[in-house]
């Protein structure tokens, strides 16, 4: 009798032990994935429409895997800025080696690029396809045709500084024109106004843009090639693999169809819907790959 009690407390002892161990474990998940949704990943977004539709849909896969995210719209200096400075974690749609080659050698050293989310897309000065012109070339001595402009977006963008570029460049002989900074939202308005009467006007332009599913347009040939075909990157500041090492992980493996993102800019554009409900539509038709990404 006593060596039953004595062999029935020693089995008692390591059943409570193992519920013990398998209590702090859970406790232990719990508290991990607890810690995790406090996190808050921070996103740089601009005005641009390129850059709003990837942004929600990489929020929407971090809230997915359980982070709290946060979106700064800032200008684009100021982003580079806040990623140099850790304040901001992430920026989805930076143009390199060429369009923002300024700002990328002022921040090289502390940045990094995470993904790349398409290559090889055009930029530069768009005109309608009933405007006879072929090349930057063809603009000379024609200036009083489009009003003297070429309206652009805000300072700070990198198209912007190539334009001035182009004003300057001798070969062109622009005398007469006036680069006229605004905001997008109010270029596709004077776009729209013009098209409406067959004006001719001339625009900075980049891939993908709503614009051109929208309008019949064509990117004016820069004989002097001062605009070059860019790959869009994810950037973050270095060391976010160590600082959010899921964040990373799953960010690193980003990449979108350039038209993909001109359906959600034109669906916006055209019949209001909102880039939360369009990155919630591509997360689903595209599951298998973004639950890939999440490690599922």
């Amino acid at each position: 009798m006593k060596k039953f009690l004595t062999t029935f407390m020693f089995v008692t002892v390591l059943v409570l032990a193992a519920c013990g161990s398998q209590n702090e474990d859970s406790e232990n998940g719990e508290l991990e994935n607890e810690t995790k949704e406090k996190e808050t990943i921070v996103f740089g977004q601009t005005t641009w429409t390129s850059t709003k539709a990837p942004t929600q849909i990489a929020k929407q896969i971090l809230e997915e895997a359980g982070y709290e995210v946060e979106i700064k719209l800032l200008d684009q200096p100021i982003i580079w800025e806040g990623l140099k400075t850790e304040e901001i974690d992430i920026f989805m749609d930076a143009w390199l080696p060429y369009t923002e080659e300024a700002l990328w050698e002022k921040y090289k050293g502390d940045l990094q690029k995470v993904a790349t989310s398409y290559e090889e897309v055009p930029l530069g000065w768009v005109v309608p396809e009933y405007v006879d012109a072929e090349t930057i070339d063809d603009l000379a001595g024609q200036a009083d045709k489009f009003d003297g402009e070429v309206l652009t977006i805000g300072e700070g963008a990198g198209i912007v500084s190539i334009s001035k570029e182009v004003m300057q460049d001798e070969n062109y002989n622009l005398d007469g024109y006036e680069l006229v900074p605004s905001s997008e939202a109010a270029m596709m308005g004077v776009m729209e106004n013009k098209f409406k009467n067959e004006e001719p006007f001339i625009i900075t332009g980049w891939r993908p843009h709503s614009m051109f599913a929208k309008y019949d347009l064509k990117f004016l040939e820069d004989t002097q090639e001062h605009f070059k075909y860019d790959n869009v990157y994810v950037l973050s500041y270095k060391g976010l693999e160590d600082k959010h090492p899921e964040v990373y992980d799953i960010l690193s493996e980003w990449s979108i169809e350039v038209s993909d993102l001109e359906e959600m800019m034109n669906a916006y554009q055209e019949n209001d819907k909102s880039f939360e409900d369009s990155a919630a539509e591509w997360i689903e038709e595209n599951r298998d790959t973004v639950d890939e990404w999440l490690g599922k």
